[in-house]
């Protein structure tokens, strides 16, 4: 597709459904057509877009373009946009009372207006320059991603009908999630956390929140944690001991001494190393595929009960003492 010019799309006056993707408009003058429902213009080089005119518009595709302004005020219609990757610098939907669905990433945003949008369930404003984000009203809200923003903050409390946050990527210094008992799904790696409240987030599934400041991370009330990633913190001490449905741990790169995974049977993938761990016992850990525990203190380490182990890397430690003879190693 190589169209460069729609001129004549204003003679269609009962156009409902307009799909122009991927091609080279620069404009597209929609002022005849007024009950447009859908329009897909996606993937051209449009630097402007009025459909101020079009009170019908139920959905509108406008991503990857050049657009520096969107006013969609009038279009109260509108239940789902998608204008990520453009140039836009800021958003107001407080008249879109009926979106549903929001993609706004990969843009330059400072300022994003949510506000009244209680229908609103998916939010994604990733990779802008947002320096705060007010979701306290939409209280819909099952998918938020605001990752690689400047927020300083971010208000949840609110949300509990969220089932996925990602928040990565920020400056923030503390997230309460102890609120949102319906998340599965939390992301709040790469940011300055010195604090992570996730008690109340019961349903929680899978918790990243590796590269921060945290000293302690409480994770006894999320029974249901299959991955947990908290790698390059100051932790001292991790308690996985209720985990016991966990797959996948990495908590690497902390200060733990020690570790306790003799109740993580389900356990396939270990990684402790660069720590200050002493002592490590994998006995119970009978489905434990790889493991990297390499860079501790470890004088001994016995895997001879681990007998799906493909992968271990154990070097810089202080082992006096291994025993690898778990049915498959055994001529070593």
């Amino acid at each position: 597709k190589e169209i460069s010019d729609l001129t004549g799309i204003e003679g269609f006056t009962a156009l409902t459904t307009l799909n122009c993707d991927n091609n080279e408009l620069t404009s597209l003058d929609l002022t005849s057509n007024t009950i447009l429902t859908y329009l897909y213009c996606r993937e051209n080089q449009l630097v402007n877009l009025d459909v101020d005119n079009i009170s019908t518009l139920n959905q509108l595709h406008c991503h990857d373009n050049q657009l520096t302004g969107l006013d969609l005020t009038s279009n109260t219609a509108l239940t789902f946009l998608t204008c990520q990757n453009n140039q836009l610098t800021s958003l107001d939907l407080s008249s879109n009372t009926a979106l549903t669905l929001l993609y706004c990433g990969d843009n330059q945003l400072t300022s994003l207006n949510v506000n009244g949008l209680t229908a609103l369930t998916l939010l994604s404003c990733d990779s802008n320059q947002l320096t705060s984000l007010d979701v306290s009203g939409n209280t819909a809200l099952t998918t938020l991603d605001c990752h690689s923003n400047q927020l300083t903050s971010l208000d949840v409390s609110t949300n509990i009908a969220l089932t996925y946050l990602n928040c990565s990527g920020n400056p923030l210094g503390s997230l309460d999630v102890s609120t949102n008992t319906a998340l599965t799904n939390l992301n709040c790696s790469g940011n300055q956390l010195t604090s992570l409240d996730v008690s109340g987030a019961i349903a929680l599934e899978n918790l990243r929140c590796y590269e921060n400041q945290l000293t302690s991370l409480d994770v006894s009330a999320n029974t249901a944690l299959t991955y947990l990633d908290c790698n390059n913190n100051q932790l001292t001490s991790l308690d996985v001991s209720l985990n016991t449905a966990l797959t996948a741990l990495f908590c690497d790169s902390n200060q733990l001494d020690n570790l306790d995974v003799s109740a993580n049977t389900a356990l396939i993938h270990l990684q402790c190393n660069d720590n200050q761990l002493t002592s490590l016992d994998v006995s119970n850990n009978i489905a434990l595929e790889i493991m990297h525990c390499w860079g501790n203190q470890l004088t001994s380490l016995d895997v001879s009960k681990n007998t799906v182990l493909t992968w271990l890397h154990i070097k810089n430690n202080q082992l006096t003492y291994l025993n690898m003879r778990n049915g498959i190693t055994d001529q070593l």
